[in-house]
Formats: structure tokens, C-alpha cells, sequence
């Protein structure tokens, strides 16, 4: 492989090419627990699509494979590495290239911070709507890669909703130009949807032309406590049905509340389940949305209500729903679960992780996205006990059960990676699994970019 290193040098620098076990062992894994990882053979940081392009055709001679990776922020062991292969790790390639404001896009390279790129456009007033928990460090390219969503996907969609087209590096070391930079076009496949969501495994994203919006009014925000979890399911399930899209709407459970309230030193005056909605329309158009909302909580059986129009009050009030995994690692080490349902059956996986957790005798929180049934069921378990850890597991895998028998399905926005191989398989049945290793072989022939990832070539 010496050769292969040589080269690698060549096109990225010496400096840019890790080859030390002690310093790559930072890039073998993301932030999934139990998603296997391997020992790479080099970790590569180019700073140009060139240098992606001479990378990739240096590992295609020598028949390497190559997982490329962002901050690895990940949660489902999409860029962990296999033993032998080149991660290419693209943080590097962090420049915002372009605002457009009176296009209203922007163009950016994958490694530009996602908290980075709003504040950015902020400045132009206009607003990049997605936010996974992790965007003060993840990465737009991971979030690209995994098709990531966040809190405020019940109005503004995931991150592919955002996306108006990409520049990838192929397998060749060809670069491919796909989508536009016009509001409508549909000339063509629409390759730019093939590639975000396909977690590395089809070429390296280099460049993303991004849709932005307007900047929203600040936020407005409404809380609501329930003795009952069929009462908050409820409440969820009226509000879509009332035609109320809200920018937020999170739910946590008895378990997720109770770690709160201990961590932050707090009431949160709920016993079963808190639901908190925002509306970022403004002033009276927020009032009203919010007022819909209050009544239909009070109708469902919601033991108390409270709206503020009041910016910090609602960041405190929010505070609560970002604060639970610290709060959870309190008694543990935590794993989170990825299930979407219909929205009208979230307390039913609610209360089937509940039935979970007491059968393998593991704390088990439910936090979620209400407003588009995203839920993230998180297990608590020690990290030094084997048992624990086999318990946990076991626990991940009847939570995926449950959500495909809720009519869900096993990933929101985490993605499917290396840790739900077999649950993909289950979901979209051997015809679409056949399709999905056709049009990988198409566009990867030779499997080089991430093989074993989503599933089996």
C-alpha cells in the first residue's frame, strides 16, 4: 500500500494524509455505539474537489475502498471505517462560496458547519431551515449524506427539501453536476434526491446549492402538561388534523421529563408527557396559530397550558426538550433510536418502549419531533456491563419491531448506516433492495464508496 500512499500524498499533501493508529483512531467511528468499525489504512483531508477527484482515482487503481465522512456527528454508523479503506474526511472544504440573496441560495462545499451557514445568511436576512440537534458542529455534507432533519421539520421539511443541486465526485473521479439554481426545473432524473440520503455510498458530495427563505419572526411558544400520553397523542394528531403547522413541535415522556427536572434542578409540572410548539409567523398570525393549538391540548385533557411571546422565556421553555441526553447520561451511557411514525400513533410507541423497558429492565426516554412523528426512543445502559450492553441492544432492535408494526419506518433522519443493515431489507422488501444494489452497481461498480453501508453489495 505504499504506493497508494505515495500518491495520496501527491494530490492532497503530506500534512493532509494520516497514516498514525493513534491519530486516525479519532476517524473510525461516529457517534453510534454499536455500529462495528474498523482500522483505516490512511485518513485523507482534501481541501478541493480536485484533490477528491485524485484521491478517488488513486484508491480506484488500488482497488480501495473509501467512506467518506464530515464531523462525524452521525448516529448510525454510516462513516465508520472498515478496516483498510481511506476515510475521506471533507472539513476542510469549508467555504461558503456563494449568497445569493435576491435568488435566495446559497452555495456552500461540505464541510461548512451548519450553525455557521445560518448565521451567515442571517446576516442577508434569510434562513436555512435545517437543524439536527448537533448543527452547532455537524456538517452540511453529513447532513447531505444522511438526508438529516431536526426540530423544525414539521414546517420546513428534511434537509433534502432545501437542496436545489449538487456537484459529487463519481467513482471514475469524474465530477457530476446535478439540479439547477431556478426555483422549477425537471429536466431529467432527479439525481440530486438519488445522491442525498445515500450516506456516501454512491460518490463524495464536493459543493451543494442550497434554497434559503426568508428569516422568520421570532419564535412564539406554547406548553402543554399531561396526566395521560393517549391525551398528548391526541392533541398531536388534532392539530394536524385543525390545519395548524407550527415551526416546533416536540414531545417527551414521563422518563425524559423526570431526568430533566433532575438535571436542570426544575418542575416541569407534567407527569405523563410535555408537549412544546412554537410558531414563528408573528405577532397576531403567531397568537392565533398558538391560541388553535392551546384549545385543542385543553380539549384533549392537557392539565395545564402556558404560551409566552417572550424570546428568552421560550428559550428556557425549549431548553427543557435539548437538554435530555445530558440529562440521561446522569445514570448512563445512552443509545438513541430512530422510528417514524403516523402521527396518530406516537403514544403507542411510547408506551411500547415503556413495555420495553420494563421486559429487559432499562431506562428507556421518548423525545421526539411530534409534528412528523419522528421519535427517538433513547435506552440508558452501563457501558462496562456486557449484559447491559447486550440488554441495550436487544432493546434498539424490538423498538425498530414496534415502529414498522405501527406502520413507521426504521429511520427518520438518522440513517440506516452500518447498525440497521437488516432492517432495511425488512422495510422495502427484497424488490427494493434489488433496485437499490442495481443502481449502486451502475454508479460503483467496483464497490469503493462505503461498502457494507445501508446494505450487502
Amino acid at each position: 500500500m505504499e504506493a497508494l500512499l505515495t500518491r495520496l500524498r501527491a494530490a492532497v499533501g503530506p500534512d493532509a494524509v494520516l497514516t498514525d493508529p493513534d491519530v486516525t483512531a479519532a476517524y473510525r467511528r461516529d457517534m453510534m455505539p454499536l455500529a462495528p468499525h474498523g482500522q483505516p489504512l490512511a485518513v485523507v483531508l482534501p481541501t478541493s474537489a480536485d484533490q477528491v477527484q485524485e484521491v478517488v482515482r488513486a484508491c480506484a487503481a488500488h482497488r480501495t475502498p473509501i467512506v467518506p465522512r464530515g464531523a462525524g456527528s452521525g448516529l448510525s454508523g454510516a462513516a465508520n471505517a472498515i478496516d483498510g479503506c481511506v476515510v475521506l474526511v471533507t472539513t476542510k472544504m469549508n467555504r461558503i462560496v456563494e449568497i445569493d440573496p435576491d435568488n435566495r441560495l446559497a452555495v456552500v462545499e461540505p464541510g461548512v458547519v451548519n450553525l455557521d451557514l445560518r448565521g451567515a445568511v442571517e446576516k442577508h436576512g434569510l434562513f436555512y431551515p435545517p437543524d439536527p440537534s448537533s448543527y452547532d458542529w455537524c456538517t452540511i455534507g453529513g447532513n447531505l449524506s444522511t438526508n438529516a432533519g431536526g426540530l423544525c421539520c414539521v414546517k420546513y421539511g428534511v434537509t433534502t427539501d432545501s437542496v436545489l443541486g449538487l456537484e459529487v465526485v463519481l467513482a471514475d473521479g469524474e465530477l457530476l453536476k446535478t439540479g439547477r439554481r431556478t426555483v422549477k426545473g425537471v429536466a431529467g432524473y432527479d439525481l440530486t434526491k438519488l445522491f442525498i440520503g445515500s450516506e456516501g455510498t454512491l460518490g463524495v458530495i464536493t459543493r451543494a446549492t442550497l434554497a434559503l427563505r426568508p428569516l422568520p419572526q421570532a419564535p412564539s411558544t406554547l406548553v402543554a402538561t399531561f396526566s395521560n400520553t393517549a391525551d398528548a397523542g391526541t392533541a398531536v394528531a388534532r392539530v394536524v388534523r385543525e390545519g395548524v403547522v407550527p415551526s416546533l413541535m416536540e414531545i417527551m415522556d414521563r422518563t425524559s421529563i423526570r431526568a430533566v427536572e433532575q438535571y436542570l434542578k426544575t418542575d416541569l409540572n407534567a407527569d405523563e408527557a410535555l408537549l412544546i410548539c412554537q410558531s414563528d409567523a408573528g405577532g397576531e398570525a403567531a397568537r392565533r396559530e398558538l391560541a388553535v393549538i392551546e384549545q385543542v391540548c385543553k380539549d384533549s385533557g392537557a392539565d395545564l397550558t402556558y404560551a409566552t411571546d417572550d424570546l428568552n422565556e421560550g428559550r428556557d421553555l425549549l431548553t427543557a426538550r435539548r437538554a435530555v441526553l445530558n440529562a440521561l447520561e446522569v445514570y448512563g451511557a445512552w443509545l438513541t433510536d430512530d422510528v417514524c411514525v403516523p402521527r396518530t400513533r406516537i403514544a403507542e410507541l411510547i408506551a411500547g418502549c415503556e413495555r420495553i423497558g420494563a421486559e429487559v429492565g432499562l431506562r428507556i426516554a421518548v423525545v421526539g419531533h411530534a409534528g412528523d412523528g419522528n421519535m427517538h426512543p433513547t435506552i440508558v445502559y452501563d457501558p462496562t456491563s456486557a449484559d447491559e450492553f447486550a440488554r441495550a441492544q436487544r432493546a434498539f432492535d424490538e423498538i425498530l419491531a414496534v415502529g414498522l408494526a405501527l406502520g413507521g419506518t426504521v429511520t427518520g433522519e438518522h440513517g440506516i448506516g452500518k447498525i440497521k443493515r437488516e432492517w432495511l431489507a425488512t422495510e422495502i422488501g427484497p424488490v427494493g433492495l434489488r433496485v437499490h444494489r442495481e443502481i449502486k452497481r451502475a454508479l460503483d461498480p467496483e464497490n469503493l464508496f462505503n461498502p457494507g453501508s445501508m446494505f450487502s453489495a
